[in-house]
């Protein structure tokens, strides 16, 4: 699952959300980073005290900042990281993954999965444990993994469902040998099938209507499994708690209470420091400044898969020519947006050249640097030959219409306002207009899902290793995970083409070559991924930097 980070709290956080409207890049640059910085960078490193459920004290409480989102369903396109994360404390983790991607299945949901092929097609099959229930006593069956299944295939318009890639490939899923095993049929073979079915839902939650309005601005504790419950939601103050759950049938959870509480994410290190979260975000110099030598502070940072890109409204009367996007792209040095984005870190990346794979993953290629330099000089040539014309003012114009580019920025975080000044002062020169539009954090749904920007920086977090499955998410233009509107329906076919390889391998050398063809539809810019970097409070188990791992929420508490 590839998960849009919210405002402002950046969902959970790794990098700060705050950091959500900077940056931008170069491709001339991207090679320069020493061995030294690359290793950094592309680290696979996990800092979060992994700790067993023996060595997690009974009782105490953990809190961060976070509320509900606006869509609290993750399977919907409208959902945020923050969304997930707080669904995962009341709903199933049934499986999760390894800090570096091996799949982990939970047996208090999963008792035995097996894989097999017949005639080229996989079929999975699913038991599930005799004591899985949803809260409202509705056994978790093979009608949850079905319900799951035809919410998310695309088969029906009418659901908003983030990414239909792999559910699509389903043929069918019935039950086994009871009511209690989900057998799963696809066509071909789906190396990542593991990533469609981590969590589920309810069949009353997989109505249509249910899947786009029920858990607007509410959660539905009846319809969610798991060692915890929703114990209350203050819906003025969006505040969350969640508590034991009496329902649950497996390892109680280890805390008596989790909190959310719901702050600005600029607010978060203070109350880090005044003690009233447990966790927080130091991603920028100014908050590892604060954090760093706090009593009873631990910070914790590692590699990080997540990616901040710049999006480029295609369907925008301005950005509708591809030579402007492409010029205002070649403008645009992102070694030096990173530079803002990092001052104070002591850390360095390699620029990102992949929307759905990370420097530290197998097979990754920088597709960004194959298309694109850093060449400000060609981005006023590029723009010369397209007809926009230099006025007397400086900024292009071309039939009366001058060459004026909105910005959207969401917070009021320092670091933000720095970059977005940046990005104007880089397309200046080359004659475009950086008009910077202030928008409310409570309009981040809106603004992408109505495509109310010109230029938008957003960021992603990958719930799972398999990032060659989301390709169309980014690239297809019938998808409306593709923020941009951008995509032919000849690259759709190649695409999809790519999701039919079964080895992975192969799938990932035939992705890096249509990546390339995509992003010169210049649309969408990788800016850049950072550290996960996190004030922790001492003792505070199985939190922090964890990459792909989720730790289950029983496990999560108090080290004795």
């Amino acid at each position: 699952m590839r998960t849009r980070l919210a405002l402002p709290v950046a969902l959970l956080a790794a990098i700060s959300v705050a950091a959500t409207a900077c940056q931008s890049s170069s491709g001339k640059d991207a090679a320069k980073t020493d061995g030294k910085d690359v290793q950094k960078a592309a680290s696979s490193a996990a800092d979060y005290n992994p700790q067993p459920y023996e060595n997690i004290k009974d009782g105490g409480t953990y809190t961060t900042v976070g509320t509900f989102d606006e869509q609290g369903n993750p399977f919907n396109v409208n959902s945020t990281l923050t969304a997930s994360r707080v669904w995962s404390w009341y709903n199933a983790d049934a499986i999760t993954y390894a800090p570096t991607g091996e799949v982990q299945y939970n047996p208090d949901y999963y008792s035995d999965v097996k894989r097999s092929v017949e005639g080229g097609n996989q079929k999975v099959t699913l038991t599930i444990n005799p004591k899985a229930a949803f809260n409202d006593g509705t056994p978790i069956d093979w009608t949850a993994i079905q319900a799951t299944w035809k919410a998310n295939n695309g088969s029906d318009k009418a659901y908003a469902a983030s990414s239909t890639d792999g559910y699509d490939r389903i043929t069918s899923v019935e039950q086994g040998k009871d009511a209690k095993q989900a057998v799963i049929t696809f066509k071909g073979v789906n190396a990542a099938w593991s990533s469609l079915f981590t969590t589920f839902l309810h069949p009353k939650a997989a109505t249509v209507d249910n899947f786009n309005k029920a858990y607007v601005k509410t959660a539905h504790p009846e319809w969610g499994a798991g060692p915890y419950t929703v114990g209350s939601w203050d819906t003025h103050s969006g505040n969350i708690t969640f508590v034991r759950n009496p329902k649950w049938w497996g390892k109680k959870g280890k805390l008596d209470k989790r909190v959310y509480v719901n702050l600005e994410s600029t607010a978060a290190v203070n109350a880090f420091k005044n003690g009233q979260v447990d966790y927080a975000s130091a991603s920028d110099a100014e908050s590892l400044k604060q954090v760093k030598g706090l009593k009873g502070t631990e910070i914790r940072s590692g590699g990080s898969p997540f990616e901040y890109a710049l999006y480029f409204n295609t369907k925008s009367s301005v950005l509708a020519e591809s030579d402007v996007r492409k010029a205002i792209q070649q403008s645009i040095d992102r070694t030096q947006i990173a530079k803002i984005q990092f001052q104070g870190l002591d850390y360095k990346e390699p620029l990102p050249g992949s929307a759905v794979l990370y420097s530290f993953q197998k097979g990754y290629q920088d597709n960004v640097s194959a298309v694109l330099k850093y060449a400000p000089d060609e981005a006023k040539k590029t723009l010369d030959a397209a007809g926009w014309k230099p006025g007397d003012d400086g900024i292009r114009v071309k039939n009366g219409k001058k060459l004026e580019v909105g910005y959207t920025l969401m917070g009021d975080d320092p670091l933000a306002k720095a970059t977005a000044g940046a990005f104007a002062a880089m397309l200046k020169p080359a004659g475009v207009h950086v008009v910077i539009k202030k928008a409310d954090d409570a309009d981040f749904s809106k603004i992408l899902s109505e495509r109310r920007f010109d230029l938008f920086v957003s960021g992603n977090r990958s719930m799972d290793p398999f990032g060659a499955r989301y390709l169309c998410d980014f690239y297809c233009s019938d998808r409306d995970s593709n923020i941009t509107g951008s995509g032919t329906p000849e690259l759709d076919k190649e695409i999809r083409a790519a999701a039919d390889i079964a080895d992975l391998d192969q799938q990932i050398t035939a992705v890096n070559k249509i990546e390339q063809k995509a992003l010169q539809q210049y649309a969408f810019l990788p800016l850049y991924s950072g550290p996960s970097t996190y004030g922790v409070k001492k003792g505070l188990a199985n939190v922090g930097a964890t990459i792909f791992n989720s730790p289950l929420p029983e496990t999560v508490g108090w080290q004795k």
